[in-house]
């Protein structure tokens, strides 16, 4: 079966697992091998001194980052096409985001069933952008589409050089060992991962344990619900990753209002933000003095298009406080439903919840754990309500515990946006199992003037143009439940 080694990259503090704890940068190395027939993601741990291979991870239906000498063949293949050269015609433009996996209805890149991404060109009036869609499995184009940018009123800036994209301090301190914030009785170890985005983990408030993990796995943007067709985004460190969205700076301190706690936020942006198709995204985790602590998840724009729904895939392990496993229970309008299996569900309109606004429950079996507050506009900070999928699933080795690869497709349709996976093909029991919540939102990008929402522009203030980014923010509360 045709494979293909995609990348062997020194080894990263977040690829550390119970089976590679030995490793270190200059021990070990991480290589990622794709499988074209079968769609299929290999990752293995090489230990250089002992020359042996210490773990091997499969991940079915999915695919690594794209290296550079496929995204160089994939604008050779979208610039040499008579389709796109007829699209084009005097306006040739760059092609950007060829990196970027993507999917297309009714083609073979449906689904993600094939490795496709879209060189992405931005004419020269910078109103449009004609979509490249490349399926890589095959070597050829499978389509064109177009989205409209918007109207803009900035000047845009030269390019940087790739050197001012690699910002060796981010990784060096952010990426390639943990730090730690202990504020207000919480404990917060933190580390920017290769493309799961900021993770903390071990995290504990007054002495007691509160999360083993929460991370940010993909961003996943799709245009055009009828064509069904986007990108998958990765956010991470700026070196050895070839995340979409990387950081350029670490992260930093923000104190909520009132003296209530504090943030820890992480930014990834594109160097041009915010110009078309250059993102921004932001991950917020929120720590309050009574125990309670948010998982945000922000998209400041601009996007390729205006009519982009942004799901950002996030996951979260939440830490127990006795051996026995963990269950969920969900409110049903009267009281409490405990699940039996694995399973997901949609907050829409009819979603039930209790009269502090809670919709789930984890406890282990001392009774401890938390409430699931999801957002539905009321923290404030600009959201319109998270209108999210939430699943759980029972804890296994190579289901997120390290850096994952991307997960489901960028327009899966539904609940079809990775995480359903795990329980597939037919859900577990979660009786005396460790858990896993995945929390997808749903948001959706508005361009009107004085109703922008995922979005950014140039912004005119003061005899100059700003940038300025409108952020839609997604993300649930958790608060402490039980003794």
């Amino acid at each position: 079966m045709r494979s293909e080694i995609f990348g062997v990259y020194p080894w990263r503090a977040s690829d550390t697992s119970a089976a590679t704890a030995r490793c270190t940068g200059e021990r070990c190395y991480r290589v990622e091998m794709y499988n074209y027939a079968l769609n299929l993601t290999t990752v293995a741990a090489v230990d250089l001194e002992e020359a042996g291979v210490l773990e091997v991870l499969l991940y079915p239906d999915s695919q690594p980052e794209v290296p550079p000498a496929l995204a160089e063949l994939a604008v050779q293949i979208a610039l040499a096409s008579p389709q796109v050269r007829q699209a084009l015609g005097d306006s040739p433009g760059e092609a950007l985001m060829a990196t970027t996996k993507t999917a297309l209805k009714n083609t073979t890149c449906e689904h993600s069933n094939h490795l496709c991404v879209a060189p992405t060109i931005l004419l020269e009036d910078r109103r449009w952008a004609l979509w490249a869609i490349v399926d890589l499995t095959v070597a050829q184009l499978v389509g064109i589409q177009w989205t409209h940018l918007g109207a803009s009123s900035g000047q845009w800036p030269e390019r940087p050089t790739e050197d001012q994209l690699r910002k060796q301090v981010v990784f060096a301190q952010y990426c390639q060992q943990a730090n730690t914030v202990e504020q207000d009785g919480w404990k917060v170890p933190y580390l920017i991962t290769s493309s799961d985005g900021l993770e903390i983990f071990d995290v504990t408030f007054a002495g007691q344990p509160v999360l083993d993990s929460a991370k940010l796995v993909d961003w996943h943007v799709q245009y055009s619900e009828s064509e069904g067709f986007g990108y998958n985004d990765g956010i991470g460190c700026p070196m050895f990753s070839s995340s979409a969205v990387v950081a350029v700076e670490g992260p930093h301190l923000e104190a909520l209002p009132s003296a209530a706690g504090f943030a820890l936020v992480q930014d990834f942006y594109h160097p041009l933000w915010p110009q078309p198709c250059n993102y921004r995204y932001q991950q917020r985790y929120e720590f309050f003095s009574d125990g309670s602590f948010r998982v945000v998840a922000l998209n400041l724009g601009r996007g390729c298009g205006t009519d982009g729904v942004y799901r950002p895939v996030v996951r979260i392990d939440l830490a127990s406080r006795a051996s026995g496993g963990q269950q969920i229970s969900e409110w049903d309008g009267k009281q409490w439903q405990q699940w039996g299996v694995e399973g997901w569900r949609q907050q829409d309109g009819s979603t039930p919840y209790t009269a502090e606004g809670y919709q789930l429950q984890v406890t282990d079996r001392t009774g401890a754990g938390y409430f699931l507050e999801p957002g539905r506009g009321q923290f404030g900070d600009g959201g319109r309500g998270d209108n999210a999928f939430v699943y759980v699933t029972v804890a296994r080795p190579g289901e997120g515990d390290a850096d994952m690869p991307t997960l489901g497709s960028c327009c899966g349709e539904g609940h079809r946006q990775g995480p359903e996976q795990f329980m597939e093909p037919s859900a577990e029991a979660l009786a005396g199992q460790d858990l896993l919540l995945w929390y997808v939102p749903q948001q959706e990008n508005d361009e009107r003037p004085g109703q922008e929402y995922c979005w950014a522009d140039f912004v005119w203030t003061d005899g100059l143009y700003v940038p300025t980014g409108f952020p839609c923010a997604a993300g649930p509360r958790f608060v402490p439940v039980g003794p």
